[in-house]
């Protein structure tokens, strides 16, 4: 027995000697990215193969995407090393002594600083988010597969309906630019799930699905274009009106933000669209929008009027550049000049289709052809889609269609996402605990009700 407990003893002391062990960085790790004045957190699952070698993977929590796959993963002494091939990113940091923190940086076309630590409770809980609804919930909710059979694909969807035979009103909610899921997951916030909550309460019918490639629909998010969304929200609205639950000449379209877009190319080619609500949807070409907001945003996050705007004069140089050059890599070596170390990040995410067409596309195109009900709003404190900018035109493209069933409204202290807000900096929305102004709710349902009243 003494040999035994000898032997125990003997390999304890060893393991204390080599605290760089991979069982020793074993865990969650998280830490927060600073991309401009966008937060993002990831967090890191460390685990160990049979073999001893390291395996992981992460999660980026404020946009909803887990699982991320991390294809290579190295500590050599206290240098840690990882490789994300899906993200194109990569980690290099260094672990304190105690392994209760790492030092480094991640590389994804820019090099961010990226301090990690042990994840706790809190971390792992997530931010406050009181709009949230909680099941059970005084209302029907089914999640739902259907065809899109223009396209090959199935999407995945939940539909709300309220208690009660039917049948009842109902909208699709269009989710915004980049890909999403059903609930519009981002920083924290899932915009479409208190939206919908909120309208089945007040006895409107909401289906909301996944993006392509998102959740459990089909198909490839990174080569869809503004076409392929209207065809998907056509496929939406062939699904509702197939269930007896919902009245077929009563359906809607809510777009945010980009959805906005596609709302009115949907309704401007069919006339069984009820009424269309716009949520900060574009009034202006995209390459109008994109100047406006990167100077606008720049203003909210502290920086001078004068260097906001030398920053919008670099950013209509690059949108020139993009729309002017279809070959991506003579595009990269055209914007070294502008953008240096930023110009990968910048080729990779600005020259997917949908984002050349949204550069050259005018929303008044379809805004003229829209006959149905038209509800346009946008927070005044939008530094994204900015009001003065897009409703003014908004409005000139309805009333030049002879649509006479609209209106126009600028919504008091709201930011993009309709949060109330202080100064509408990206910045804010992670940190607003408010998912969507109560004003805004209330807005929206009551000029919902108004516009189906009379069909």
């Amino acid at each position: 027995m003494g040999m035994i407990f000898a032997r125990r003893t003997l390999l304890l002391a060893l393991l204390a000697t080599l605290p760089a062990l991979a069982q020793d960085i074993v865990g969650d790790w998280i830490g927060t990215l600073h991309a401009g004045s966008t937060e993002l957190r990831l967090l890191v699952h460390i685990t160990r193969q049979p073999d001893g070698a390291l395996k992981a993977n992460m999660d980026s929590l404020d946009q909803n995407a887990k699982g991320i796959p991390i294809s290579s993963i190295e500590l050599k002494e206290s240098r840690l090393t990882f490789t994300s091939a899906v993200v194109n990113g990569s980690f290099d940091g260094t672990v304190n002594s105690d392994r209760s923190a790492i030092q480094g940086t991640f590389t994804q076309g820019v090099v961010l600083p990226l301090n990690l630590k042990r994840a706790g409770t809190v971390d792992l809980a997530g931010p406050r988010r009181p709009q949230n609804p909680t099941k059970p919930y005084p209302y029907r909710e089914q999640d739902l597969t259907y065809p899109n059979p223009t396209a090959g694909i199935k999407l995945g969807a939940s539909l709300t309906w309220p208690n009660g035979p039917g049948p009842f009103p109902a909208v699709i909610l269009i989710t915004g630019s980049g890909q999403q899921d059903r609930d519009e997951s981002l920083l924290g916030h899932k915009p479409f799930l208190v939206l919908a909550d909120y309208l089945t309460r007040q006895g409107i019918a909401v289906l909301r699905s996944d993006d392509r490639g998102a959740g459990k629909s089909g198909g490839v998010f990174a080569i869809s274009t503004n076409a392929d969304f209207v065809s998907d929200t056509e496929a939406d609205s062939s699904d509702l009106k197939s269930r007896r639950e919902i009245d077929p000449k009563r359906i809607g379209l809510i777009g945010h933000s980009g959805g906005g877009i596609i709302a009115p190319m949907v309704a401007a080619r069919r006339q069984d669209v009820a009424f269309i609500v716009l949520m900060a949807g574009t009034g202006v070409r995209g390459d109008q929008v994109i100047v406006a907001q990167v100077t606008a945003a720049a203003e909210a996050e502290g920086v001078p009027n004068a260097a906001a705007i030398e920053e919008g004069k670099t950013q209509r140089r690059v949108e020139d550049l993009i729309m002017q050059e279809r070959d991506d890599a003579v595009l990269k070596e055209k914007l070294k000049p502008i953008l240096g170390a930023k110009t990968y990040a910048v080729v990779t995410e600005f020259t997917t289709p949908w984002h050349r067409q949204f550069l050259s596309y005018d929303p008044a195109t379809a805004l003229r052809r829209v006959s149905c009900p038209v509800l346009a709003m946008i927070g005044e404190k939008d530094v994204q889609v900015l009001p003065k900018q897009n409703l003014p035109a908004i409005r000139k493209a309805l009333q030049e269609g002879g649509n006479k069933h609209f209106e126009v409204v600028e919504m008091p202290g709201l930011n993009h996402l309709f949060q109330t807000a202080k100064t509408g900096a990206v910045s804010e929305y992670a940190k607003i605990e408010e998912t969507i102004s109560p004003s805004a709710l209330v807005k929206i349902a009551g000029w919902i009700r108004t516009a189906i009243s009379s069909r």
